[in-house]
């Protein structure tokens, strides 16, 4: 086969998943409980601005403040993606084939592949897009208030009598924990955690027609993915004496399945501050690729021998 027709199926291929994608996205954008949750969050982080704390002294004007605006910005950022990531997926294929649009689509013929590849990222699109105006909108906030409680900082050091050096010293503290581009790529973590669990959901609506049953099963394995961590380690050191090679690798076995999100905790240190290395950020987007990788190729595994 020529390398020109390999080329037009590759295009052929990225078409369809790019007009299944565009879709899905403009059907999820329409559904009025998800402009809920896009207000709820937008509430969160703005009310941040309007909460002022009556705080002891400049160090905590400075520090607590900016923490609290980083702290209840990324839990609504958090409860977003991942409410909006599992219930957008697991609405869509029963949707469809209610509305059987999935058959006509499937008869066209459309490879069930990018079927699956094109409603996923429906889904990612809308959650990207609604993280990235959410981070906006945290970042002006968040730039302002760090102007507005240097300036009160910087006049309460003096009035307590705060030698010039010391001034100083709290106001590149608090230029610390405001806008930097560390909070650039937790929100990025953010984005690679929601996209786990989309991934999860659509694995689990291939064998799954109730929408219900699908969200509940992914927030299980969600809230399992917290935990498995400390139960595995307190597994392996608990029956270190007398594990079997063959009991260690069902251990692993199931560690390797089951997301282990407490790698994403790296955002409690962004909001105190801290740095968010480079190599942690790239081994957060390797763990993200996989997991989108292994459940869309599970849930293309399943898909494709169901009957429509």
């Amino acid at each position: 086969m020529s390398t020109s027709s390999h080329s037009s199926r590759r295009g052929s291929h990225c078409g369809r998943i790019l007009v299944i994608a565009t879709h899905a996205f403009t059907q999820l954008a329409r559904m009025k409980v998800f402009y809920f949750l896009a207000i709820f969050a937008v509430l969160a982080i703005v009310s941040n601005f309007l909460d002022w704390s009556q705080l002891a002294g400049p160090e905590a004007v400075g520090v607590n403040v900016l923490r609290t605006i980083k702290s209840t910005s990324f839990g609504a950022m958090h409860l977003f993606s991942v409410v909006l990531s599992v219930v957008a997926t697991a609405l869509l294929l029963p949707k469809d084939a209610e509305d059987r649009t999935l058959y006509t689509i499937l008869a066209k013929p459309v490879p069930r592949i990018d079927y699956l590849v094109g409603k996923l990222a429906g889904v990612l699109l809308l959650v990207f897009v609604s993280l990235v105006l959410m981070d906006v909108l945290m970042t002006v906030v968040l730039q302002i208030r760090t102007m507005m409680v240097v300036a009160e900082q910087e006049a309460m050091a003096a009035a307590m009598g705060y030698t010039p050096d010391a001034i100083a010293s709290l106001r590149a503290e608090t230029l610390a924990n405001g806008s930097s581009w560390a909070l650039q790529g937790a929100v990025f973590a953010v984005f690679l955690r929601a996209s786990i669990m989309a991934s999860l959901a659509l694995l689990v609506s291939t064998f799954s027609s109730s929408t219900l049953f699908t969200t509940m099963v992914s927030f299980v394995v969600y809230f399992i993915g917290h935990f498995q961590a400390d139960a595995r380690d307190f597994y392996l050191q608990a029956g270190q004496a007398g594990q079997g090679g063959l009991e260690r690798a069902i251990t692993l076995l199931v560690a390797l399945v089951l997301p282990d999100f407490q790698l994403f905790n790296v955002i409690d240190a962004v909001i105190e501050g801290q740095a968010l290395p480079v190599l942690i950020l790239g081994q957060l987007t390797l763990l993200g690729l996989f997991y989108a990788l292994f459940f869309t190729l599970a849930s293309w595994f399943i898909f494709s021998d169901k009957e429509f």
